[in-house]
């Protein structure tokens, strides 16, 4: 999954809004554009997301339900605005929480299986 400057790959896929230039423990990214915030964060769906990082660039993830440890983000690796590369990764999700129109996922630890 390469990483796209301009914005979502597809017309299915869900932009997710970080506060930093990299996910860690702790971080929060707000899912846009999902049709019953409420109800994907009480039941939520394995989609495609679009991780815009603080830094604007944006990269293409996928939140899973499938995973043995549960709900997880799975990231390629990507390069950020300042040219750090960051390996890929699958995060666990700790919450989900719905904030107005918008569900703010935060990340929990590396997932290691």
């Amino acid at each position: 999954m390469p990483p796209s400057p301009t914005g979502p790959a597809e017309a299915d896929t869900y932009m997710a809004v970080c506060g930093h230039t990299h996910l860690f423990p702790g971080a929060r990214c707000r899912v846009q554009g999902l049709p019953d915030p409420h109800a994907f964060a009480g039941a939520p769906a394995p989609i495609e997301v679009d991780l815009r990082f603080s830094d604007a660039m944006i990269t293409e993830a996928r939140l899973s339900t499938e995973h043995p440890a549960g709900l997880v983000l799975a990231v390629p690796a990507y390069t950020t605005g300042a040219g750090t590369s960051i390996g890929g990764r699958t995060w666990v999700v700790r919450a989900l929480t719905p904030i107005g129109d918008e569900v703010e996922l935060t990340i929990g630890g590396a997932s290691r299986t």
